[in-house]
């Protein structure tokens, strides 16, 4: 989404597209069929065939990774079936996952048509939806955590804690810290789609005001939490305040209560990099958004997310 480069590609096929281009008549051919979508009718129509070659790769190393992704969990999972590695509840985590895999593709090509589509009645740039780029993120962070989260549980023995009252609180705290981390993240997908990083880009107001004058322009209301650039930049910087906010007191409330190494490890690594986070977005904000630095602030709430898990996953409860 940071390069623009997402509706280069303007067909689908498992395994078809996986060669691409090779001689300048199969790349003008390619190019021919891009110049017959709106994006180069309207946003692209003086580029040039080199200029498409290097978007259009941006969008193939993405759905070629998509697949090595895809073939990680599939070829793996079937040899470990197969061998009898797999406890029977581990193979309905393992279909659940490879199946998130398959649905997760879909999802993308379903996200990709939206912006391919003709719409005469719209005097927007051609993109594709916030809402299924939201959706597409969003099946990509739940794939993403489950993974991570089957992992940690595999891979770390788990410590016999003291089920206190203290303890249950930090444990429910841990879990409401990480849900406010990924809807953060998820509303990021609609900051991108929307290019709302570029409607204000001053900190800590907006413009010369806390709170915007056409924070409500859109009507009817509700309207505006989904397809006002302003109000999306806004609740995203809400949502990140109230995560580092949420985080701050998660780690202050812990140090309340005697911890293993271990934990008390990730509690001050979530708090490190949630600083870190904060950083990236406001220096992104500030800078009018360059694609290197948004991508670090893109990465960093994935890596924000992964340290949220891995506490989680630290204070989980130790079955009877």
């Amino acid at each position: 989404r940071l390069t623009e480069s997402g509706l280069s590609m303007v067909d689908w096929h498992l395994v078809k597209e996986m060669k691409p281009p090779r001689t300048q008549q199969e790349w003008e051919a390619e190019f021919q069929k891009y110049q017959q979508f709106p994006e180069f009718k309207f946003l692209n129509h003086d580029m040039t065939l080199r200029e498409f070659k290097f978007i259009w790769y941006m969008e193939y190393s993405h759905r070629m990774w998509g697949r090595v992704v895809g073939l990680a969990y599939i070829l793996p999972a079937a040899y470990f079936w197969r061998k009898g590695w797999l406890s029977r509840p581990m193979k309905g985590c393992v279909l659940a996952l490879c199946g998130l895999v398959c649905f997760q593709g879909l999802l993308g090509w379903y996200m990709v048509k939206s912006g391919l589509e003709e719409k005469p009645d719209s005097y927007d740039i051609p993109r594709v939806s916030q809402y299924r780029l939201a959706a597409h993120l969003g099946s990509a962070l739940v794939l993403y955590s489950a993974s991570l989260w089957t992992g940690l549980s595999l891979l770390l023995p788990q410590h016999k804690l003291p089920e206190t009252r203290q303890l249950l609180r930090l444990r429910q705290f841990a879990h409401g810290t990480t849900a406010l981390i990924f809807l953060t993240a998820l509303s990021g997908a609609f900051v991108a789609g929307l290019d709302a990083g570029l409607v204000y880009n001053s900190f800590p107001k907006m413009g010369e005001r806390w709170i915007p004058d056409d924070i409500l322009a859109f009507s009817p209301v509700l309207k505006n939490i989904f397809e006002n650039p302003t109000t999306v930049q806004f609740d995203h910087r809400i949502l990140g305040i109230a995560s580092i906010t949420a985080i701050t007191a998660l780690y202050l409330f812990s140090r309340k209560i005697p911890l293993p190494r271990r934990t008390r490890m990730a509690v001050t690594s979530l708090l490190a990099v949630a600083c870190v986070q904060v950083g990236l977005g406001i220096s992104t904000l500030l800078l009018y958004v360059p694609t290197p630095l948004a991508a670090t602030h893109q990465s960093g709430s994935l890596a924000l997310l992964s340290v949220a898990l891995w506490l989680m996953s630290e204070l989980r409860r130790v079955p009877k």
